[in-house]
C-alpha cells in the first residue's frame, strides 16, 4: 500500500509540514531536488522516520503513493511551482491532486487551473500561515478548491492545522483561488500590523528616549490587554533579548532594513483593483521600500534638519499609543475583510467571512483577541463593508480614534514618521465622510477629458459649461 500523501520541497516549511503530517498518523513520501537535503531531513526525523518514505526522483515519488494520489508542493512561488507542475503532469492520472501550499498569487492559481482543464487532474490552492513553528505544530490553512476535492484533502489538512477550542483552523473558503487570495490579504494585514507596532516602538525610542528593554515591558503589558496578539507577544520578546557581542539589546544592532517577499504588494494591488483600497497595507509596503534606501536616507538627513519640530510626548502618551494601535489594527482588519468580500463577490467564491476570522484565531501570524469579536460580528450577518459599524466595534473605535488623532498629530509635529498609523486615520476619516471632495475631481475630469458627472439634484449624466 502506498503513502497517504507526497510532499515536494524540504526547505524549512516543507520539512516541518512533512513532520507534522507524519506525527498526525499519515504516511508521507518526500522528494527534494537535492538528494543531500532529503538525506539530512530523514536523519533528523528520529522516531517519525518510519512514517516517511524518501524518494530520489519524481517518478519514484509518484510510484510510492496510493492512488488516487495527492502531492503537496512546498516550493517557492512562481516559476518553481510551474516547473514542478509540468514535470509531474506526465506522471499523473485523472483523479490525482496537486496541492500548492506556498504563498501563491491567486491569479497564478487561476491560470494553473485553466492549464489543467480537461486533464482530470486537480489543483488545490492552500494558503498556510504560521511560519516554521506553525508548519510543524499547527498552522492556519486557507483552502480554495471544489467541495469534492476538499473532502479528499480535509482529513490531512484539518488534522495538521492549529486548533482553537478544539476546532481545526482549516477551512474551504471557496473555489479555485479563494484560499490563496485570503492568504494574500492575511499577509497584507500582517504587514500593516508589523509596521504599526514598529511605529509605536519608534515613537517610544526616538520620541520618549526609552530603551529597548523599557519599551519591551510596555509591549508585554499591552499583550495582557485589548492588544493581545501573537505579534505583540513576540515584539515584547524580541525587545528583551540581550546581545553578547554588543553587550546591549540585540534589536539595537539589527540593520534598519526590512525584507519582503511580495505578498504585501499583491494585497495592496488587488485591493486597489477591487476598489477597496487597503491603505494601511500600502503604507506598510512603502515603509519597507523606504527602509531599503539607506544611502538616500542618510544623505537627506544631512541636508534636512529637524528644525521646527516640536517635542514628543505627554503624561498619557503610552496609554494613547495603546488605543491608537487598537484603532489602526481595526482599520487594517476592516480594509482586509472589505477586499476579501469584494473579491468573493466578483469571483463568486462565497467566502464565509466568519470562518475566515475563526481560522485566523490560532496558528497564523495575525492571530489576536480581536478575531473572536470579528467572528461573532460576521456570524451575526454584518454587512461586508461595515465591520466598523458593528455594535462590537463602534464603542472601541469611539474611544480609540481620539487617541489615534493625538498620536498622529504629535508625531507629525515632532517629525517622527508613522506612515501606517496616519494612513489608517486618513482612511477612517475618508470612509466616514458622507460628502467628500471627489465632486471637484470629477469636475476637473470633465473639464479636461469630457468624462461627465452625475448631479445630486437631478438624475442623469451631465457635462459642465466649461
Amino acid at each position: 500500500m502506498g503513502a497517504s500523501v507526497g510532499l515536494i520541497g524540504l526547505g524549512v516549511m516543507g520539512a516541518n509540514l512533512a513532520l507534522n503530517i507524519a506525527e498526525n498518523g499519515f504516511t508521507v513520501a518526500v522528494y527534494n531536488r537535492t538528494l543531500e537535503r532529503t538525506a539530512t531531513f530523514m536523519e533528523s526525523a528520529d522516531e517519525l522516520a518510519a512514517q516517511l518514505t524518501p524518494t530520489g526522483s519524481l517518478e519514484e515519488l509518484v510510484a510510492s503513493l496510493a492512488a488516487p494520489r495527492m502531492i503537496i508542493l512546498m516550493v517557492p512561488a512562481g516559476a518553481a511551482v510551474d516547473s514542478q507542475m509540468r514535470a509531474l503532469l506526465p506522471l499523473l492520472e485523472p483523479g490525482d491532486l496537486m496541492i500548492d501550499c506556498g504563498n501563491a498569487d491567486f491569479n497564478e492559481t487561476q491560470r494553473r487551473l485553466s492549464e489543467l482543464d480537461g486533464t482530470g487532474i486537480g489543483w488545490v490552492g492552500a494558503g498556510v500561515s504560521g511560519g516554521s513553528d506553525g508548519a510543524r505544530f499547527g498552522p492556519s490553512i486557507m483552502v480554495g478548491c471544489t467541495q469534492a476535492e476538499y473532502e479528499r484533502v480535509s482529513p490531512i489538512l484539518s488534522a495538521i492545522a492549529a486548533k482553537h477550542d478544539d476546532v481545526s483552523c482549516c477551512a474551504r473558503l471557496g473555489t479555485d483561488g479563494a484560499g490563496h487570495f485570503v492568504k494574500t490579504l492575511h499577509n497584507g494585514i500582517e504587514y500593516a500590523d508589523m509596521q504599526m507596532l514598529s511605529e509605536a516602538y519608534g515613537l517610544m525610542r526616538d520620541g520618549l528616549g526609552w530603551s529597548a528593554g523599557d519599551i519591551g515591558e510596555v509591549f508585554a503589558r499591552w499583550n495582557d490587554g485589548v492588544l493581545n496578539a501573537y505579534l505583540v507577544e513576540i515584539t515584547a520578546n524580541v525587545l528583551a533579548v540581550h546581545d553578547e557581542a554588543s553587550n546591549g539589546p540585540i534589536v539595537d544592532v539589527i540593520a534598519d532594513r526590512a525584507g519582503q517577499k511580495g505578498t504585501g504588494t499583491w494585497s495592496a494591488i488587488e485591493a486597489q483593483k477591487l476598489g477597496r483600497p487597503a491603505t494601511t497595507v500600502e503604507a506598510a509596503v512603502s515603509a519597507r521600500c523606504v527602509s531599503s534606501q539607506g544611502a538616500l536616507r542618510s544623505a537627506l538627513s544631512d541636508v534636512y534638519s529637524s528644525e521646527g519640530a516640536t517635542g514628543f510626548g505627554a503624561d498619557d502618551t503610552v496609554e494613547a499609543l495603546e488605543l491608537a494601535l487598537l484603532a489602526g489594527r481595526l482599520c487594517a482588519y476592516a480594509q482586509g475583510f472589505n477586499a476579501i468580500a469584494a473579491a468573493s463577490e466578483l469571483h463568486q467564491w462565497n467566502v464565509p467571512l466568519a470562518r475566515v476570522a475563526e481560522i485566523w484565531r490560532a496558528g497564523c501570524i495575525i492571530r489576536s483577541r480581536l478575531l473572536d469579536d470579528m467572528a461573532e460580528a460576521f456570524q451575526g450577518g454584518v454587512a461586508h463593508d461595515n465591520l466598523l459599524t458593528n455594535e462590537l466595534f463602534v464603542p472601541q473605535m469611539t474611544v480609540a480614534i481620539p487617541a489615534l488623532r493625538q498620536i498622529v498629530g504629535d508625531s507629525v509635529a515632532a517629525g517622527l514618521p508613522i506612515p501606517a498609523l496616519s494612513a489608517a486615520l486618513a482612511w477612517f476619516d475618508g470612509i466616514r465622510q458622507p460628502r467628500g471632495t471627489a465632486n471637484l475631481i470629477q469636475a476637473q475630469r470633465d473639464f479636461f477629458g469630457s468624462h461627465s458627472f452625475e448631479r445630486t439634484d437631478q438624475s442623469g449624466i451631465f457635462h459642465g459649461p466649461w
